[in-house]
């Protein structure tokens, strides 16, 4: 079974100039302690995934993105506690909270164009979705991680609303076809 890697991917505009291709792989949720620490909420499949990367670009969606080198940080449940080099006492900590934590795709391990063996959520963004009657749903915009599975965001076809279908192999989603640009879904507009 492809392993996906739960991340987003942006075309930022950094505050040095130049576009480069971003994959956001978490948030900072708070400040943690009084020392410059922040909590983290990782996207990753493995929680101190994001750890394994010297420098993080900070930032919001539509907004320039600055680097910031991490210091140190460790593993707490589902979530990071993470001490960034430029960051000394809680209120520096606090000016980072709700930014986006990305890394350029360039760090990113390769993965075949095809989608076998793998793919970013960021690769599925744009693909078309049909279900097994080969009608058009609509077009992934989105995916989000619920508790029980994760989940596509598809825009219809049909009215432009928003379709929110289980990602779930096998059983939902019977086939990614990135070659092809298609995601094929046991699944009906009126679901």
């Amino acid at each position: 079974m492809p392993q996906q890697i739960k991340e987003h991917q942006q075309k930022t505009r950094h505050k040095n100039g130049g576009d480069v291709p971003l994959i956001v792989m978490g948030q900072v949720i708070n400040a943690y302690g009084i020392r410059g620490w922040i909590r983290v909420y990782p996207y990753t499949e493995m929680t101190d995934g994001l750890l394994a990367y010297g420098s993080w670009w900070l930032g919001e969606t539509h907004s320039d993105w600055i680097e910031v080198p991490v210091e140190t940080g460790r593993a707490h449940g589902e979530l990071l506690d993470v001490k960034l080099k430029a960051c000394h006492d809680r209120n520096q900590a606090l000016k980072f909270k709700g930014l986006k934590i990305a890394v350029p795709r360039a760090q990113l391990p390769d993965l075949p164009s095809s989608g076998e063996g793998g793919y970013y959520w960021s690769d599925l963004i744009g693909v078309e979705v049909v279900n097994l009657r080969e009608a058009k749903l609509g077009t992934v915009i989105g995916l989000f991680e619920t508790g029980a599975n994760d989940v596509l965001r598809v825009q219809s076809v049909v009215d432009a609303r928003e379709i929110l279908i289980p990602f779930i192999e096998s059983t939902v989603i019977k086939n990614v076809d990135l070659v092809g640009a298609q995601i094929i879904a046991d699944w009906e507009l009126d679901y």
